[in-house]
């Protein structure tokens, strides 16, 4: 496997794509409306109830800045909303980077937009599982995975990709966005993505302590188990 040295980046990353999908909706309102503000011509992609959600806060705006991320991509969302995010488009706008010339032919090639911003936070998996009578499915069901795989794309490429996981990040990035022109500083960016490697580490770490301290005969409670 070859990797791709980098080599320039920039210091100052304009953001006029944007992806949201939140399970926590607190301050999705303020990040909304601060995003627009700052950067009038903002595209905001977005899933199931974020979408719904948004549309809701801009109203006849919608239009103009809100696209469904089933629409971008070409691929309905999974029955149950297990599959929504993890599809090529979305992967090659969070990881391409600006001065290669070889991403920007992808990214023309698949009509694909070059996600600036990513705001996830994960299925709230430690509350399920600390809820008494938690059933291994209800765990199961809770167990996120286009989310960390998004936040691990931003952060990974945080030379470009600002990614917010903590809603009381919010204020502060759209007030550094407006005060900016509509850009986002590479410090800010980096703080972003360390946060967000640690967000996602202890999921995972929350994750494995619970099946890991779940003795076998308990995973089968509430399933009919078949031989067939």
């Amino acid at each position: 496997m070859s990797l791709n040295t980098v080599t320039r980046i920039d210091d100052r990353v304009t953001v006029r794509h944007a992806l949201i999908s939140l399970s926590d909706k607190t301050g999705l309102d303020g990040l909304v409306k601060g995003l627009i503000s700052a950067n009038p011509a903002v595209r905001l992609y977005s899933t199931g109830g974020t979408f719904t959600a948004i549309q809701a806060i801009l109203g006849a705006a919608a239009a103009r800045h809100l696209t469904s991320v089933s629409d971008y991509t070409g691929q309905p969302e999974m029955q149950g909303g297990l599959v929504k995010t993890l599809d090529f488009k979305i992967y090659l706008g969070l990881l391409s980077e600006t001065y290669n010339e070889a991403h920007k032919s992808d990214l023309a090639r698949c009509g694909a937009a070059p996600l600036d911003l990513v705001a996830v936070n994960l299925y709230p998996f430690q509350k399920t599982v600390a809820t008494p009578g938690c059933t291994p499915e209800q765990a199961r069901g809770n167990i996120d995975i286009g989310g960390p795989c998004m936040l691990r794309a931003a952060a990974k490429n945080y030379i470009r990709v600002a990614c917010l996981t903590d809603p009381a990040d919010y204020p502060a990035l759209t007030a550094e966005l407006k005060a900016g022109g509509g850009a986002v500083t590479l410090k800010t960016r980096y703080a972003l993505a360390c946060k967000a490697f640690s967000h996602v580490a202890d999921y995972d770490a929350a994750i494995s302590r619970y099946l890991a301290a779940l003795p076998f005969e308990k995973t089968t409670a509430g399933y009919t188990v078949e031989n067939r």
